[in-house]
Order: C-alpha cells, then structure tokens, then sequence
C-alpha cells in the first residue's frame, strides 16, 4: 500500500479529474458548479445527490438585516453554522461523489433579537483557491481537502472537521478561511469529523482511522489545546470509522465492516471503501485514560451518528442511529452512498460484567443527525433531537430500487429517553430539514430549557429559512423563521457558536 499517496487515497481519481484551474472571480467560475446542479449525467441518467434539494448551490452570499418572521430569541447571541460537500468546478458529475463535495460552510449571526447577517463559503484548501482563481497563502499540507464534514468552536476558534486525514481548517466569525489547524502542532496524522468535548474534564475527544494505519486512534486534546494523549487500538482491514462515543469512563469505538480496498483504490474509485462480508461487526470498550480495547461482536449493522452515551453501573448505553446491513459507502452508480433502508433511533446496552451486547429500537421512524445538549456529551441524558429529510432517504435508497416509505416526512423529532415518547414539529413536502442543534437559554435550569434551530427549505420560496423553536414547546409555532436569501443544501453537521 506505500504505492497509495494520501492525497489519492482520500480523494480518489475523481476529484483530481475535477479539480481544473478556473480563472477570475466573475460569474465564468460558478459555470461548473451550475451544470453539477442540473443532477444529470451526460447519458440523461439521474444523480439525486446533484439535483433537488441536494444540488450545490454556485455562488457566495451576503446578506445583512434579514428578513423575520415572529421574533429571535434576545439570549441568542452568537453564529448558527452549519457545513456541507457544495462541488465547485465539477466537469464530470458522473465521476462525483457526493462526500468529496468541496466544503461550504452556512452561517447566520444572531444579537439583540436580530438576524444579523447570512453567509455562505467554500472552504479555501489549495484545491478551492486554484478553481476560485484565488493564491493559496502559506504551504500546502498533506492530504489537503476543503473539510466538508463538521464545524465546531474550540478555544474560541471555528474549526472545519474531515475525518481519514485532511487537518482542519480554522475559519474567522465571517467564514473567511484562516489556515489549517493542527492543535499548536501536536496533531500527527488524521483527524476525524465526530469530536466529542467533555465540558466538564475541558477534553476534547477523537477516534481516528487512516488507509494504510494497521490500528485506530484515540486522542485526547487537554485544556491547553494539544493532543495530551494518543491510544493506538490494533484493528483489520482499515475499516471506516465514520463516529464513535464517549462515557465518564470509556471510549466505545464501532468496527464497521467498510474497509479499505487496495484494488479500488488501484482504479481510480473516488471512495475506495466496500462494504466486507468477511470482516466480523464489533464494539469496543477502551478505558479513557487508555488501556486495550475489550471486544463484543454483534450483528452487521451500520452505524452512523451517535446521540450520546453514559455510564450506569456495569453497563455503557451508546444511543445513536444506524442503517441495515450491507450500507454501500462508495455508492451504487448514484453519485453517494447507498442504503438497503432508512436510518433508525437506536440503543446498545454494553454488560461489561455478562460480556454482551443488548440492542434496542427506540424509533422506527426514518431519523438521522442525532443531537442532545452539548453540555451532557458522556453523562446521562433525557432529550435527544434528530431530523428527517425525505430527499435524503430517497436519494440513498432508490438507487437498489427500494421505494420510499409512505412515512418519509420532513420533520425534526425530540425524544424523552425517560419517558419513552418523542414529540414531532412537522414541515410540508418539500421542506426539508437539516440537523437540529439544541441551544440552552440563558441561565436555563432545565436540561431542555432553550431552543432547537435548523435550517429548513421553503418550497415556497425556493430558498431556506433558519427555523427556531422552543425546545419546550417543541411541536408549537416556531419562535422565528429567519429567510435566507438562498438555499442552504442539504448536507452534515454543524454547531452554535456562542459569543459568550
């Protein structure tokens, strides 16, 4: 595998077919993107990850003064982001994928209960600013990639996350790109996209994988902002380890069986990960302050995005959603990735002590991006947010010819683990939501004592509104819906960035 560069490995020969140098800051730079839009091949086919509500949008945006429906919440004060893959200066969409869709962070300022300003920008890696016509500052670092994944503030920076090797980007408040950012040069090696902060021990946590690494990592970021401590957990075959989750006591690290493929990655394939029978499901339990990881094999089942998860007794419960087995990551010729069924609420009960695994279905209903309040990251918690984009189930699931279920709605959920209900705010067909993000109120007492926003397009409006609700009157008229003055794709995760 030393013949592999990173930067192939990652990127694939896809994204170096696309990657042509386009001059000027006019409307000529946005051509390429405009025609990724049109979600169609050359041969007519369909690409749903490059039509609807999906499609990349092609230009940057500002607006000030925003345009207000009911009233912003005066204790908010700070920035709403949210990230995405966005192609810019795509020339084959056939040979796209959707995950190494360059970066394009959305964001919304929000003070004294006004929508401030909206805005919208490309990541600047080398490989943006040479299609933007733009110089890249500074030296190239390895594997570099405008970081599509997360967005997250540490430190009182705004930091862009990719997981399998690109180092983050540092933004500024206005999503102007400030360097790469490799935690005061302790970071060696990849990073991921699923940071968990434990507030209370100020630790930032990382599981991290790499192609050719014959092992994961774990890394802990101490309170100065340096890697304090790396745990390396021997693992086979490379698997992609997308999420993972965190307890006062563990780090549970999930072994999926989508692992690397050396001849893939030989052809040119832009991700070079399938899904291998061969390779056995497991969960790992590691101990925080390091140690070896004690295994529990479990039936294949993707795993996609944690809720959270916490210590009780001789148990560690991971709630998180997953879809069924095999999950094609690498697609099935629709431009992302392919699912044999909708993503579902889920929980792991971990019995350390009669070594096994017991699995639950909290909720049935087609859910992803699983949120609770930050502050509760590796302690118990009662409320979990998730959302529901009917375009996104569609585009992962029709292309092996699964029909959509009549219940694909657009909708955010909030879920009561103590109670075992959840309640549902609803939006008309064609809204579709991206991930909630649960922002406490001022002084809130409460663990559900403040409010949940998403972004959420108007059909209407052939644009997106920022949605914001009461967390506490979940299902009620949203406090504010924010007009954007365009559309925010849909696309991964993102944060609020409090101003204090």
């Amino acid at each position: 595998m030393a013949s592999h560069t990173r930067r192939r490995i990652l990127q694939g020969a896809a994204l170096a077919a696309a990657g042509s140098v386009v001059g000027g800051y006019g409307g000529g730079h946005y051509a390429a993107a405009a025609q990724a839009a049109t979600g169609r091949a050359a041969d007519g086919g369909e690409l749903p990850f490059l039509e609807g509500a999906l499609a990349p949008v092609t230009e940057e945006l500002t607006a000030f003064d925003l345009t207000v429906t009911g009233r912003v919440p005066r204790d908010l004060d700070g920035r709403y982001l949210r990230t995405g893959p966005n192609a810019l200066g795509l020339e084959d969409p056939r040979a796209h994928h959707w995950m190494l869709g360059d970066g394009m962070v959305h964001g919304v300022r929000l003070r004294g209960g006004r929508a401030e300003w909206y805005r919208n920008r490309w990541v600047r890696s080398s490989g943006v600013a040479r299609k933007l016509g733009e110089t890249y500052p500074g030296r190239v670092p390895p594997d570099d990639f405008a970081c599509n994944t997360h967005v997250i503030p540490y430190k009182g920076r705004i930091v862009a996350l990719q997981e399998g090797g690109p180092l983050p980007y540092e933004l500024d408040g206005e999503l102007g790109t400030v360097r790469p950012y490799d935690f005061r040069r302790t970071l060696k090696g990849a990073f991921t996209a699923h940071t968990k902060y434990d507030a209370a021990a100020d630790e930032l946590h990382a599981v991290t994988y790499y192609p050719t690494w014959d092992h994961v990592r774990h890394l802990v970021v101490d309170g100065t902002g340096r890697v304090a401590r790396t745990t390396r957990i021997p693992v086979a075959d490379a698997p992609m380890m997308h999420d993972f989750a965190l307890t006062r006591k563990y780090v549970v690290i999930v072994d999926v069986p989508i692992t690397f493929d050396p001849a893939a990655a030989d052809a040119g394939a832009p991700v070079p990960y399938v899904w291998n029978e061969r390779h056995p499901m497991r969960v790992g339990v590691v101990p925080r302050s390091g140690g070896a990881a004690r295994w529990f094999e479990i039936d294949p089942v993707y795993y996609s995005h944690t809720l959270n998860a916490y210590d009780q007794g001789h148990e560690v419960v991971v709630e998180y959603t997953s879809m069924p087995a095999p999950f094609h990551a690498a697609g099935r010729g629709s431009g992302g990735p392919s699912a044999t069924g909708a993503p579902t609420l889920d929980r792991w009960t971990i019995d350390l002590r009669g070594g096994r695994v017991r699995g639950t279905r909290l909720d049935d209903l087609p859910q992803e991006f699983p949120r609770v309040n930050e502050s509760l990251v590796s302690r118990r918690h009662r409320f979990g947010y998730t959302a529901s984009a009917a375009e996104m189930w569609r585009a992962y699931e029709t292309v092996d010819g699964v029909p959509p279920d009549e219940k694909f709605t657009n909708c955010l959920v909030k879920h009561d683990m103590a109670r075992g209900t959840k309640e549902v705010h609803r939006f008309p067909k064609g809204a579709a939501a991206s991930e909630p993000v649960f922002v406490p109120r001022r002084g809130a007492r409460d663990e559900d004592d403040g409010y949940v926003l998403s972004y959420v397009n108007d059909p209407d409006r052939g644009a997106t509104d920022l949605v914001v609700l009461s967390a506490q009157d979940f299902t009620g008229r949203p406090q504010a819906r924010i007009q954007l003055p365009g559309r925010v794709p849909l696309g991964f995760h993102g944060s609020w960035v409090a101003d204090r």
